[in-house]
């Protein structure tokens, strides 16, 4: 091993023996994306998969999750919206199958959400975008954080993933593993994390076109011929609808979304909905953007969700060597620092 590939090893030993896998590397869950052949091809590879439940049926994510177990006998986790209606229901399925890890995204997680995952010996991840919240959600008990930059493709926060880093590694990393993730493209910048003290790292637009994933090839495509400034964040257009921005490649669906927050407004107005009821719309809305794009191919009016280190994605390549190039360019940029 050279000593590029040993301080890696020694760097990434903590994150990997918390999620289980070879290398601590985790694959953001990316709705229509993240499903059983992605999963399990990224956690065969040594990495850790997630399953993106999205707005998906407890009986749905049933369905995947045992689909998921028949191709891999690997660690793979699952992520949750804490909005999600049937939250409880979800926890319960993951629980039902073994499922060692649950990530929850979307918002602080409701009274008895981490009580219920830790109740099977599950580990809980969340989301952390600013150090107040880290360690709000380390008194509560979580097990791990990703710390995720707006850089990141889909639901974004307002704080780059550098400058999170810096604030929050230093205060919190001692305590409990950190990913850090948003804008990651390479493996340099996977050691740089790692000496910064993060516990690994998280990875989503890399892997959106592997083999493995079942996007389709038009949404493939539009990834290929985009560079980093296509990747834009969606704009709130009122106030009173607290809409997360999400970042997605420039197109004619960007101005539907526009469009869809006029509508759901208009229905708060009227006092036709509750914010809650508003919320969830405004989710089914992305869940059937997204699927317009990566499973349909309409590239136009569909949603293609992307993170600023598109740019750096400009082929279509087997999990198992977009894993080995990071951790070879990973390895590779601590041995440069140990000369």
């Amino acid at each position: 091993m050279s000593i590029g590939a040993e301080r890696l090893a020694r760097r990434m030993a903590r994150g990997a023996a918390f999620l289980g896998s070879d290398t601590a590397i985790i694959c953001g869950a990316m709705s229509w994306v993240s499903e059983r052949h992605l999963v399990s091809a990224i956690s065969n590879a040594g990495g850790f998969g997630l399953i993106a439940c999205g707005a998906m049926s407890p009986a749905l994510l049933d369905a995947e999750i045992a689909a998921t177990k028949s191709l891999t006998a690997k660690p793979f986790g699952v992520n949750l919206i804490t909005m999600h209606p049937q939250l409880f229901d979800l926890i319960a399925v993951c629980a039902k199958h073994g499922v060692t890890h649950v990530v929850l995204a979307g918002g602080l997680p409701p009274a008895g959400a981490l009580d219920a995952i830790k109740a099977s010996g599950a580990k809980v991840i969340c989301f952390a975008p600013a150090l107040s919240l880290a360690k709000k959600l380390i008194r509560s008990g979580v097990d791990a954080l990703v710390v995720e930059g707006m850089e990141a493709g889909g639901h974004i926060g307002p704080v780059s993933t550098s400058v999170l880093a810096q604030e929050i590694l230093p205060e919190v990393a001692e305590q409990v593993p950190v990913f850090v993730a948003g804008g990651i493209g390479r493996g340099q910048a996977i050691a740089a994390y790692l000496d910064m003290g993060a516990a690994g790292v998280q990875l989503g637009t890399r892997f959106a076109c592997a083999t493995e994933s079942i996007a389709h090839a038009n949404f493939k495509k539009a990834f290929f011929r985009a560079s980093a400034r296509d990747a834009i964040a969606s704009v709130q257009i009122d106030p009173r609808l607290p809409v997360i921005p999400v970042r997605a490649l420039k197109n004619a669906g960007a101005d539907l979304f526009t469009a869809k927050q006029r509508e759901v407004a208009a229905l708060l107005d009227a006092g036709s909905v509750e914010m809650g009821e508003a919320q969830l719309q405004i989710e089914h809305y992305w869940a059937g953007a997204l699927r317009r794009a990566v499973i349909d191919g309409d590239v136009e009016h569909g949603s293609l969700m992307a993170g600023q280190s598109v740019g750096m994605v400009t082929k279509e390549e087997p999990v198992v060597e977009i894993i080995a190039q990071l951790m070879d360019d990973a390895a590779h940029a601590l041995e440069k620092r140990a000369a």
